[in-house]
């Protein structure tokens, strides 16, 4: 039964980048709009865990608050989806006028300094789109990590399509990928990863909107090691047809501590940035997995804790 639907869900990812892109773009806005409205209506658990991960980036709204929120960020998921699957046919400058980024001097400082950067982002707005700017509009290329998806079929359609918009794409399984983005810092490269969940043993544990999160370590010991500069950035959309993105400050590595220590300084740092980001435009967040580990474990929910861990006093 697996095997069908891998396949199928193949088939629908291929349908998306052979038929949608082919789509007048106001009748692929509709259409992702439709699509959005008609899965937020019918409830599932996509839907119902946007918005639990919601009431954690708003505090104290309302049910219909979240509702509203939900349906908003359901449309700006399938945006990404439309906009994901026309890329490849869009123009250059179609995509040189699809994003603007602010604070752009902080990326291209890093870059002009010779050491390498690192970016992180959060599943904010289109990470692709962004991605695709940077190496049309900067004229970068990039390196970035992709999962392995099941099929392998669709791992190699989203490897092509992410290829095909000038990124070099690294497998995240086989333990050669952090070995590969050293080598590209070093040789003053860019490397770009989306870093707002890690549910691994290796991942970071973070305080994010109050409540104990996993963060991957990758990008705090990729700058640790090869000297590159590490910025986290946040992107949203607008009513325009053009996506936003701040580039926020440098995160430095600490004077002082043991790599753990500083690992977990410099991840934290990065949670912040993104909260930043999340709570100025939640309904371009596009989480609809559990990511609080008060979701994962129970026993980890405020409620269960002991009041010194419940009341933040606790010394990490």
């Amino acid at each position: 039964m697996s095997n069908v639907r891998e396949r199928l869900t193949d088939a629908l990812y291929g349908l998306g980048w052979s038929t949608v892109r082919k789509l007048p773009e106001p009748v692929a806005v509709r259409l992702g709009r439709t699509i959005a409205d008609l899965a937020w209506k019918q409830r599932g658990k996509g839907v119902q865990r946007l918005e639990s991960n919601y009431a954690r980036v708003v505090p104290g709204a309302s049910p219909e608050r979240l509702a509203e929120l939900s349906r908003a960020g359901m449309r700006s998921y399938l945006r990404y989806w439309m906009e994901s699957f026309r890329l490849p046919a869009w123009s250059a400058e179609r995509i040189r006028h699809g994003f603007e980024a602010q604070d752009l001097h902080h990326l291209t400082d890093g870059l002009a300094a010779g050491k390498g950067v690192v970016i992180a982002l959060p599943h904010l707005g289109n990470w692709d789109l962004a991605g695709a700017w940077v190496t049309t509009k900067l004229e970068m290329p990039f390196t970035t990590v992709a999962e392995r998806l099941k099929p392998e079929t669709l791992y190699d359609r989203f490897v092509a399509y992410r290829e095909g918009l000038g990124m070099e794409v690294l497998p995240h399984s086989g333990g050669s990928a952090f070995g590969t983005l050293a080598r590209r810092l070093r040789d003053g490269g860019l490397v770009c990863l989306v870093a707002d969940r890690d549910l691994s043993a290796s991942g970071v544990e973070v305080d994010f909107f109050g409540e104990k999160a996993r963060m991957p370590a990758g990008p705090a010991l990729l700058a640790q090691q090869t000297g590159a500069l590490l910025l986290p950035v946040t992107l949203w959309y607008d009513k325009s047809p053009v996506m936003r993105g701040r580039i926020h400050p440098p995160i430095a590595v600490p004077e002082s501590g043991t790599r753990e220590e500083k690992t977990s300084v410099m991840t934290q740092a990065l949670a912040d940035a993104f909260a930043t980001g999340i709570a100025d435009h939640p309904e371009d967040w596009h989480m609809l997995q559990r990511l609080w580990l008060a979701d994962l474990d129970p026993a980890r929910a405020p409620e269960n804790r002991d009041p010194a861990r419940a009341s933040g006093k606790e010394t990490p």
